[in-house]
């Protein structure tokens, strides 16, 4: 430790917002995780499960708004680098629970920054893609829970949610 409190890495020292330099950085593999969910009434549930939503598969048309959410991150974040992705991924199952749906993003890069905020970008836009499709049934779901669960590689290396243990964040 250095004995110098936590900075934010895109204010610099006059406090202007910029994209950090990376380009000293070495390149590579680098992996995230985040998951988040949408909660909703157990009819609605059925609905999405069984394919009768009035907009069509629900499911599969969150799992592709949010690749290609994960893709345009940069577009979207305006500090956040162009990267060449080279996996995105995501899960999306039925929680009879919740009642709701859980969604899974995954993304992987070769590069010389992380993947964090395209799996928070994948996960988000998919849920927002369930609560649009559903909508018209119900307009009560509640978006939630989206959290980084896991990143991996670069200087900072393995970190994940379990091992750090915090349940929410500053």
């Amino acid at each position: 430790m250095t004995g110098q409190p936590p900075r934010l890495t895109h204010i610099d020292d006059a406090g202007a917002a910029n994209m950090v330099d990376v380009s000293a950085k070495d390149v590579t593999h680098r992996i995230a995780v985040a998951r988040g969910t949408v909660t909703m009434r157990p009819e609605t549930l059925d609905l999405i499960q069984h394919g009768n939503a009035k907009k069509g598969d629900v499911i599969a048309t969150a799992r592709i708004a949010g690749i290609m959410a994960a893709k345009k991150t940069h577009e979207l974040i305006p500090l956040c680098h162009p990267l060449m992705l080279s996996k995105v991924s995501l899960d999306i199952v039925a929680d009879e629970a919740l009642p709701g749906l859980v969604v899974t993003a995954t993304t992987k890069v070769s590069g010389q920054t992380g993947v964090e905020m395209e799996a928070l970008t994948a996960c988000s836009v998919a849920c927002l893609t369930v609560y649009d499709m559903a909508k018209a049934v119900d307009r009560g779901m509640v978006i939630g829970d989206i959290r980084l669960l896991e990143k991996a590689g670069g200087k900072s290396g393995h970190w994940t949610l379990e091992k750090d243990g915090s349940e929410g964040g500053t």
